[in-house]
């Protein structure tokens, strides 16, 4: 996600393909680091077995991460995030069928290992989705 960019795809729906592909490879090589110690833990099926994805495409928002197995999103907000625009991509991403799991950065930076527990709690809870 990053600290500045606001990450709706929309700005790319009516660009070329390869536009939107290097916005998602800008946001993967640009993780802050709340999002890089976050993606350590989850990358390579870390987390119990459960496979996620970084920086994934759905609808007209790019996610921070997706277990897309359980449809549960995991999303990390710092000091730049609008309550209200984050309320309205929840809602939007939900009525979709995602369970939406927020954290502020510094939750994920300093206390890791309680983010890590809720994120495994929400997926065990969640049921297995048909790939």
């Amino acid at each position: 996600m990053g600290e500045v960019i606001v990450c709706e795809l929309a700005m790319f729906s009516m660009g070329p393909k390869m536009d939107r592909q290097h916005f998602i490879r800008h946001l993967r090589s640009e993780m802050t680091e709340a999002e890089r110690r976050l993606w350590y833990h989850l990358r390579d099926r870390r987390l119990h077995g459960f496979k996620f994805r970084r920086q994934e495409p759905i609808q007209r928002f790019v996610v921070d991460f997706l277990c897309v197995e359980r449809r549960v999103i995991v999303e990390l907000d710092g000091g730049q995030h609008n309550q209200a625009v984050d309320a309205e991509r929840t809602a939007i991403l939900e009525a979709a069928g995602y369970f939406v799991l927020r954290f502020w950065n510094d939750e994920v930076l300093h206390q890791t290992d309680i983010v890590l527990m809720r994120i495994l709690s929400t997926l065990r809870a969640q049921p297995d989705f048909p790939l």
